[in-house]
C-alpha cells in the first residue's frame, strides 16, 4: 500500500484534473462553423473564405459543415443545443436572426437573443433585380410603368416564400403601389431557370448566382434592393439604388452574415472567436474574393456591439414580413 502522503498527492492530482481540462486554453480542438445553407451558394463561400483565414490565427483547423433547411433554423438550432465551449458555432444571417421568427411565429426553435453569444458580422449584401434580356423594359421606371397598365400581368419568381427574393418583391411592390404575380419556387436554381428560360419576368434575389447571367447578356440589371448602388460589385456600378428609384420607401434590402456562438459560452472564448473573425474579415484576401460574390467585408467592433445591432434590426425585418403576408408556420 502507498504512504498515506503519496496517497493524497495522487488523489489531489486525480480530482484537480477535470479543472485543468476545463482551463485548457481555448480552443483545444478543430472549430466547426455550421452553415445553414447547401454547398456552393454565398452563405457557404463566405464560411469557407473565412475558415480559410481563421484557422491560422486560432491554431486549430476551422471545419465548415452544411445543414440545410427550414430557412436556416435546423443549423440555427444545432448551434443553440451544443456545447457552450466556442468549438461549435454558427454562420447566421439577417433573415434567420431578424426574419426568422415572424415567419416561423409559434415553430420558431430558438430565441435570437436568449440561445445566442454574438460575435461579429462578417460580410454584407444586397439583393438584385432583373429581367429576361428579351423584355422590352429598359429601366425600373418603364417596368413599374408596365406593372401599373396592367396590374398582375408581369410575373415574378422567388426563392420561396419568406426569404430574401420574397421580401424584396413584397417591399417593392408596397413601396411603387404595383401589383407583380409572384410565383414561388423551391430555392433559386428552379426560379432562375424559369427566368432564363422566359417562363417568368423578373426576380429579385442574391446577386452571386445572377450577376454571371448578366454579364453574358441573359439578363438585364434594372436595379439592386440596397439604398445606394454596389460600386463594389464589377458590372453593376451604373445600376441604380433604392434611394434614387424610391426615395420615399425606405427600402434598404442589405443582408449580412455573421458569426455567433451558443449562449453560455465563455467569455474568453467569445472573445477570442471575435479577435479571430474579425483579423479573418480583415484580411484583404477575403475582402477580394468577396466582391465577385457581390458582398463585402464588415465587421463589429465588439459583440457587444453587434448584439444591438441585431436589437436594431429586428423592427426593420418584421415590417418586411408583415409587408410580405408570409407565414411558415
Amino acid at each position: 500500500m502507498l504512504p498515506l502522503p503519496r496517497r493524497a498527492a495522487l488523489l489531489g492530482a486525480a480530482l484537480a484534473m477535470p479543472s485543468l481540462a476545463r482551463a485548457q486554453p481555448f480552443p483545444s480542438r478543430p472549430v466547426r462553423i455550421l452553415v445553414p445553407f447547401p454547398p456552393g451558394g454565398a452563405a457557404d463561400l463566405t464560411a469557407r473564405l473565412l475558415g480559410e483565414q481563421m484557422t491560422p490565427l486560432l491554431g486549430q483547423p476551422v471545419v465548415i459543415e452544411n445543414r440545410p433547411g427550414a430557412g436556416g433554423n435546423i443549423a440555427a438550432e444545432a448551434v443553440a443545443r451544443a456545447a457552450p465551449d466556442g468549438h461549435t458555432v454558427f454562420l447566421g444571417g439577417a433573415t434567420i436572426f431578424c426574419a426568422n421568427k415572424y415567419l416561423y411565429r409559434s415553430a420558431m426553435p430558438f430565441d435570437t437573443m436568449r440561445d445566442f453569444a454574438h460575435v461579429s458580422r462578417v460580410s454584407v449584401g444586397t439583393t438584385l433585380l432583373v429581367v429576361n434580356a428579351g423584355r422590352p423594359w429598359q429601366s425600373f421606371a418603364e417596368l413599374i410603368a408596365a406593372a401599373r397598365r396592367e396590374p398582375g400581368r408581369i410575373t415574378s419568381g422567388s426563392s420561396g416564400l419568406g426569404t430574401i427574393s420574397h421580401l424584396s418583391i413584397s417591399k417593392m411592390m408596397a413601396s411603387a403601389h404595383v401589383e407583380v404575380a409572384h410565383v414561388p419556387y423551391r430555392g433559386l436554381a428552379p426560379g432562375l431557370n424559369d427566368l432564363l428560360a422566359g417562363t417568368v419576368d423578373m426576380l429579385f434575389d442574391g446577386i452571386p448566382a445572377i450577376i454571371p447571367h448578366v454579364r453574358e447578356g441573359r439578363l438585364r440589371a434594372l436595379a439592386v434592393g440596397s439604398a445606394r448602388r454596389v460600386t463594389y460589385v464589377p458590372g453593376l456600378e451604373a445600376v441604380p439604388g433604392m434611394a434614387e428609384l424610391l426615395p420615399d420607401s425606405g427600402m434598404d434590402m442589405e443582408f449580412w452574415y455573421c458569426i455567433s456562438a451558443p449562449a453560455g459560452t465563455p467569455p474568453a472564448a467569445v472573445q477570442r472567436l471575435h479577435e479571430a473573425t474579425v483579423r479573418a474579415a480583415r484580411t484583404r484576401d477575403y475582402g477580394e474574393r468577396l466582391l465577385p460574390l457581390g458582398f463585402t467585408a464588415v465587421t463589429d467592433d465588439s459583440p457587444a456591439g453587434f448584439t444591438d445591432f441585431i436589437r436594431a434590426q429586428d423592427p426593420i425585418w418584421r415590417d418586411l414580413v408583415e409587408v410580405s403576408g408570409a407565414r411558415l408556420d
